[in-house]
């Protein structure tokens, strides 16, 4: 049987493989996906856990013999076999299609490897899988699809997110799921039961430097370069990373170059903002840049932060603190020396 990673869990609960192969390159599904097998299976008294990492030299040989010695205790066992490379050889493959093809009643075989091509996908070994067990493919999520999954794992946490405060978390992460799970955890722990916006995210974290960040961009907006630039070094001060600093930033900018296009196609501000999903909270900030900001100037300021994310990565060598001065001072309507 194949399956997408969405329908495992109705699999599970209609009956319990022998063999499961769960592969993907989203590591936050993929683990999540083998956390069901796993809690599934003990549901149904696999106590023991036997887990295998693949590398060169690999003893397939001696799994095979190990899966089939009995416990000291009779317990029955999973044996998960990780590997990082879906090519398991011809004695991996022989392995695999052994324990596929002659189960024991005692074990349960779970296989967690990365994402496999369309050559391995057919592969007798995966073939062998598909017909006697399970193979669960994890497909990416896509960014669309986004603020509806952080919707939905803050509504298990008992948040009831409106569209906004799921756009601005789903931007945050700039498609990272890990990092999304990580941000709906802490909501969970910071705020009590019930209804979630925006504003609500922001004054939950307003301690948080990594939502500190929205506050830089909202004074160099208005253009309080004092407040703005006061801020900037409060986030160095807090060792705040420079790509926090530089996402925040750049998202305003991005936003300002596109409702400065809708505007040249005769959209006003209010609606070119609304067209592109500009928080509600920043619509003022923005609105206040837009009437002052000419369209060559946003484009020399999309280069400044360019040239930060190439010093952050050390393809220019220079302080990308220097050049977030010059861009924050830049986005306020105050022009500095360019960074070294």
């Amino acid at each position: 049987m194949k399956l997408s990673g969405d329908n495992l869990a109705a699999s599970l609960s209609r009956q319990l493989s022998s063999i499961y192969l769960i592969s993907g390159d989203e590591p936050l599904l993929v683990n999540e996906a083998a956390d069901a097998v796993r809690a599934r299976a003990r549901s149904q008294g696999f106590t023991e856990r036997e887990l295998h990492v693949v590398e060169r030299g690999f003893d397939w040989q001696a799994l095979l013999s190990n899966s089939k010695a009995m416990s000291l205790f009779a317990e029955r066992k999973i044996i998960e076999i990780r590997m990082t490379n879906p090519t398991p050889g011809e004695q991996g493959a022989d392995a695999i299609i052994e324990l596929a093809t002659e189960p024991s009643a005692d074990n349960l075989v779970l296989i967690v490897t990365g994402k496999m091509d369309g050559r391995v996908a057919g592969s007798r070994w995966v073939s062998a899988i598909e017909k006697h067990g399970v193979v669960v493919q994890i497909w990416p999520l896509e960014l669309a699809r986004l603020p509806a999954w952080i919707r939905d794992r803050l509504a298990k946490q008992n948040l009831k997110a409106d569209a906004e405060a799921a756009s601005l978390l789903a931007e945050r992460v700039e498609g990272n799921l890990l990092a999304a799970h990580q941000e709906v955890e802490k909501l969970a722990l910071l705020l009590p039961p019930g209804p979630v916006t925006a504003d609500t995210i922001v004054d939950a974290v307003a301690d948080s430097a990594r939502f500190d960040v929205l506050q830089l961009g909202d004074a160099a907006m208005k253009g309080n370069a004092a407040r703005a630039l006061r801020v900037l070094e409060g986030l160095r001060g807090e060792d705040v990373e420079p790509p926090i600093v530089l996402w925040a930033l750049n998202k305003d900018l991005q936003w300002i170059a596109r409702c400065q296009h809708l505007m040249r196609r005769g959209q006003s501000p209010d609606s070119a903002m609304n067209a592109l999903y500009v928080w509600r909270n920043r619509q003022p900030a923005m609105k206040h840049a837009l009437s002052r900001l000419k369209p060559k100037t946003v484009r020399e300021l999309l280069l400044s932060a360019e040239r930060a994310d190439r010093m952050i990565k050390g393809v220019i060598r220079s302080d990308p603190w220097l050049e977030f001065e010059r861009l924050v001072a830049g986005l306020a309507g105050v022009r500095l020396a360019t960074a070294a």
